[in-house]
């Protein structure tokens, strides 16, 4: 016990020595919105200052020691004016007997002054450097933090270019604010305020003179900065649009291209261009008036100082040297002031920016699992009491008053028509919703209640479209597990029959797959998400249409994956394909949301309910489906020409009675189990697989077109 407690000191001790070069500070809490009124509408500008401040305010150690080393390192700025005004008052007062010695005093002040700027330099950029790096570090962390803790509703909601927008663009624009603010704006200030003092302690009527730039370059910056605040967030908005827009052209190129549509898709990627460009030349417009303006003040007010300053000269109200002091002075604070006034243009741009963040930020459609119960172990029951789920701007439940009692090793098949809530009912166990009325237990416990995180860890879900990232097929299935052993990996590959492609592939498990698994094909893409379901022994397993996109073959290997996948676990599946849930120890029919029937395959068949009239429908658009693909939907006789694998007896007679009136699915499917003989019945391999009806086919097994089946009884 005291052996671990050290432990956990010397590794607490090791991240607080280590903290400032590899923690990434966490700034979320800065943007909790309790200081603005709700009732109140705030500016963006103004919100964007109130949480740039509360972030500088997390550094302010860090920027006052960075200052301090700024002003020690930034000294021979001020001190060779001053030393060279005393140099010329001593050449042109003649040669007298302190001359040597205040020449060689004046030299060693210059040397050390210029000396220490190297390490003193050093430092300050080590400090500032390090602030600002760890600043962005925390920013990006931040973003990402959030956006993994937002739910999916809200990932919905929003297009993700603009997402990527906010994340780059954005983010990128607050770090030129700190970068500004560190590095132009305070220094400069420093400058400008350092340069005023040595002028009034010589002469405050000069300093007065002096003074007058400030006003006039704060109202010429003053007199701009309305209109470059409005231009700057129309970009920022037409700048999202743009991304948003290629994100989707790049997610649609399959179909544009399949459908000649490149000229359509490059005018509507051209119609956001040329309005950002618009936006983007009336930002340029607004800057190059406000750049132009100020350099003519600027210079005339240089001018002005050195006109002034020889007169006081020839007055005798100031020596000769003092010129070139307050020349050099005036010149200071003038570049100073005017640096100043150029970068707040891009202070702009980042409070918009840090706008833009909070609107990310300050979303509270999270999943929040603060103070939740962390499950250590599930055994997979599951029961939904009266649930009831509505979105937030729906004026229906997608979802209405389902009760359902699953116990733990139960499989569930879900049907029904599109839109009849099965997903939604998915989405509600895996913790992606929340019921909005009624109860969801987990093993007895209330899900809302439950550390959803903890909770996943226990859960796998096999999506339609197979989401694989740009990585090998060994790397998309331990996704997220650390130190699997190589047995491990290898027994999920060829549970979920990875093997019979995999053997083939030069690199094997170690072969790259593209983006999004673009290498791959269909059936071979949804093996590795079932590898990956798989290798997590998961206790609650979702198969969402798993097979409803692929073609026969390899729907039929995915099966066979999915029939060792779902041994010993609870399981939904939810399934268009009717014939392939035969198998399930009970079927859910939704209609509209609500639970109309329930009951094993057999029972609802003979029921003659709504799935019997969903599994007749089903039936007849396949054997519709497999008659135009085989050419037979006018005539039957071609049939056995253009079927040469299905049995020959006759049974292309049986044709014009399928044609004239729907087939009995019951008795169809029935009897399709019983109907293959020697010649045609599926290899020992085939029957590993859980049923697969009519609709399930491999090389050895063609289907009968015709649904001549049911006529092999009387033969």
């Amino acid at each position: 016990m005291h052996k671990a407690t050290d432990a956990q000191a010397t590794e607490n001790a090791t991240k607080r020595y280590k903290r400032s070069d590899n923690v990434i500070p966490d700034f979320e809490h800065l943007f909790d919105d309790d200081v603005p009124s709700p009732h109140k509408k705030r500016k963006k500008k103004s919100t964007g200052i109130l949480y740039y401040k509360r972030l500088l305010s997390k550094n302010a150690g860090g920027v006052f020691l960075s200052l301090f080393m700024f002003i020690l390192k930034n000294l021979p700025v001020w001190i060779i004016p001053i030393i060279t005004s005393q140099i010329i008052d001593l050449a042109s007062g003649g040669f007298g007997e302190n001359t040597v010695r205040s020449l060689i005093i004046y030299s060693a002040i210059l040397v050390v002054v210029l000396v220490q700027n190297i390490p003193t330099h050093v430092i300050y950029s080590r400090i500032s450097d390090r602030m600002l790096r760890r600043t962005g570090a925390g920013m990006r962390g931040t973003v990402i933090r959030k956006l993994q803790h937002l739910s999916i509703t809200y990932h919905k909601e929003i297009e993700t270019g603009k997402l990527q927008s906010k994340f780059l663009k954005d983010i990128e624009s607050v770090d030129a604010l700190n970068t500004n603010l560190l590095k132009v704006l305070l220094p400069n200030i420093i400058v400008a305020c350092v340069s005023i003092g040595i002028s009034i302690y010589n002469s405050r009527l000069v300093t007065l003179f002096f003074l007058v730039i400030i006003p006039a370059n704060v109202l010429l910056t003053q007199l701009f900065s309305r209109k470059m605040r409005k231009h700057n967030h129309l970009y920022r908005i037409e700048n999202e649009a743009v991304s948003a827009r290629f994100t989707n052209m790049l997610g649609m190129l399959p179909v544009t291209k399949a459908h000649g549509l490149e000229n359509e898709e490059i005018a509507a990627c051209d119609t956001n261009i040329r309005e950002l460009t618009r936006t983007a030349l009336a930002v340029d417009r607004t800057n190059s008036y406000f750049g132009s303006a100020l350099w003519v003040v600027t210079n005339l007010l240089n001018c002005a100082c050195l006109i002034f300053c020889a007169v006081f000269a020839l007055k005798g109200l100031i020596s000769p040297g003092d010129i070139v002091l307050y020349q050099s002075m005036f010149t200071s604070i003038n570049g100073a002031v005017q640096t100043i006034v150029n970068v707040l243009p891009t202070f702009s741009t980042g409070f918009e920016a840090i706008s833009s963040l909070s609107e990310i930020m300050l979303s509270k459609d999270v999943e929040d699992s603060v103070g939740k119960k962390k499950l250590t172990s599930v055994e997979g029951n599951v029961r939904f009491d009266h649930v009831c789920y509505a979105y937030p701007n729906g004026t229906s439940n997608v979802v209405d008053d389902v009760t359902l009692d699953v116990k733990k090793g139960e499989c569930i098949a879900v049907v029904g028509a599109s839109g009849s809530g099965k997903s939604t009912l998915m989405n509600l166990i895996i913790g992606f919703l929340r019921p909005t009325k009624g109860t969801l237990t987990i093993d007895g416990n209330d899900i809302t209640q439950l550390s959803l995180p903890d909770y996943r860890h226990f859960i796998s879900v096999v999506p339609q479209n197979s989401i694989l990232f740009s990585g090998t097929i060994r790397e998309n299935i331990v996704y997220g597990m650390d130190k699997v052993d190589e047995a491990t990996v290898e027994r999920a590959a060829e549970m979920a029959n990875l093997n019979e492609f995999v053997k083939d592939l030069p690199q094997g498990l170690d072969t790259f797959v593209g983006e999004q698994g673009g290498k791959l094909s269909g059936g071979q893409k949804q093996r590795v998400t079932i590898a990956r379901a798989l290798i997590r022994d998961p206790r609650i397993l979702i198969l969402d249409e798993a097979t409803s996109a692929l073609d026969n073959i390899s729907e039929y290997q995915v099966q066979k994956a999915i029939s060792k996948l779902i041994k010993g676990r609870t399981t939904f599946i939810v399934a268009h394909r009717l014939s392939t849930i035969r198998d399930a120890d009970r079927i859910v029919v939704m209609e509209a949301g609500k639970c109309v029937e329930i009951g094993t395959y057999d029972a609802l068949m003979a029921k003659k309910g709504k799935f019997y009239a969903l599994k007749c429908l089903n039936d007849m658009n396949y054997k519709i489906a497999e008659q135009s693909l085989d050419g037979d939907t006018e005539a039957p006789a071609p049939a056995e020409e253009n079927a040469p694998s299905a049995p020959a007896d006759g049974n292309a007679n049986a044709a014009p009675a399928d044609d004239s009136a729907p087939p009995a699915p019951a008795d169809a499917d029935a009897d399709a189990d019983a109907a293959p003989t020697e010649e045609n019945a599926p290899t020992a391999e085939k029957a590993e697989a859980p049923h697969m009806g009519s609709e399930t086919t491999s090389e050895e097994e063609t289907p009968d077109p015709d649904g001549t089946s049911e006529e092999k009884k009387p033969a």
